[in-house]
């Protein structure tokens, strides 16, 4: 990767919108620890944070009004805000001449917009100025479920995931910390954030409900997951539980493949995939944990085993990975990665 770079004679002049949130702020620590070809860097948020100062690289910068933004002045923008925002904004982008990555939802179920994990379906970007960033928990999942989707089909998937409070942003991870901290001097909990109290609790609720009762955190996993492998023949379901911890998601996964499957193939199998850490050794208590995926780049994936319920084309395995990275941060600059590849280069 840094030698592509370095051979890369183009440098693009790169916007952050939203640069002062939890993602905006992860992006940024991403564009450079991945050496991204930067010619200058231009930070956007909401007009409260406007006149800000932020310590890069390049050296301080000033935050903008990301509602007043320029992008003929851009190459390339990473829209790290949500609600209408980018719907009203990535028209302007586009006009411009400027490659808009989307960390919302705003795009994800168009039929017009790649919804890309560059592992698995970056060509899907072609010369789209618009790319949706997919959500976290599906983004998490795909990278060992397309493993096992490519070598050995898959009828079903259930996923159960334990979701961090990264989840909810800045806010959310601020309610969990004030919270924790009036339980234990004695006091009861509050909640504004969450639908309940989150410290020392688990709350099964994540986004609105739906019509079919799972919530719509839950059927992002499923239609997501169907757009990015191509096949909506997928039979899915999952259940999306907040958890009290800081950051980095974890799921428990379940499978039925079409062809039969061993576990120790498949444990070779993700060992040997880029983007996947094996913690697999239950003699020694390593697996995957939150404690040890936070800030990595890589999914932690462990305790393959072969399903009771399904025998020889079933698989159970746990996957951990960090919610601000590969499940926004990450892939959203590895998107950029892929672009740069190929126009700029």
């Amino acid at each position: 990767m840094i030698e592509l770079w370095v051979m890369c004679v183009n440098k693009l002049r790169v916007g952050i919108l939203g640069a002062t949130g939890v993602v905006g702020r992860e992006l940024l620590k991403v564009l450079f620890a991945r050496k991204f070809p930067i010619e200058s860097l231009r930070l956007y948020a909401s007009i409260r944070s406007v006149g800000k100062k932020i310590e890069t690289p390049l050296g301080e910068i000033c935050v903008e009004n990301a509602d007043a933004a320029d992008y003929s002045e851009l190459d390339i923008a990473f829209f790290a805000i949500g609600g209408g925002w980018p719907r009203e904004n990535a028209p302007k982008a586009a006009k411009a001449n400027c490659v808009v990555v989307d960390n919302s939802s705003t795009f994800r179920y168009e039929d017009d917009v790649p919804l890309v994990v560059p592992e698995i379906n970056g060509s899907a970007i072609g010369d789209s100025m618009l790319i949706a960033n997919p959500n976290c928990t599906t983004a998490i999942a795909a990278i060992p479920l397309y493993q096992i989707y490519k070598n050995y089909g898959l009828s079903k998937v259930i996923i159960s995931t334990y979701q961090a409070t990264s989840g909810a942003g800045n806010g959310g991870m601020a309610e969990l910390r004030e919270e924790t901290g009036r339980v234990l001097g004695g006091k009861k909990a509050h909640n504004e954030v969450f639908s309940h109290p989150i410290a020392f609790n688990v709350i099964p609720h994540i986004d609105v409900f739906q019509d079919n009762k799972y919530t719509k955190e839950e059927m992002k996993v499923v239609w997501e997951t169907h757009k990015i492998f191509g096949n909506d023949g997928i039979a899915m379901s999952c259940t999306c539980v907040r958890i009290p911890t800081m950051r980095a998601h974890s799921e428990s996964i379940v499978v039925e493949t079409e062809k039969p499957v061993n576990a120790d193939d498949v444990r070779k199998l993700f060992d040997e995939t880029p983007g996947i850490v094996v913690k697999d050794d239950i003699q020694n208590n390593v697996y995957p944990m939150p404690l040890t995926a936070t800030e990595k780049f890589d999914v932690e994936v462990g305790r393959i085993r072969q399903n009771l319920v399904f025998g020889e084309r079933g698989l159970e395995f746990f996957v951990c990975g960090d919610q601000l990275l590969k499940g926004a941060a990450l892939n959203a600059v590895e998107i950029a990665e892929v672009i740069v590849r190929e126009r700029f280069c």
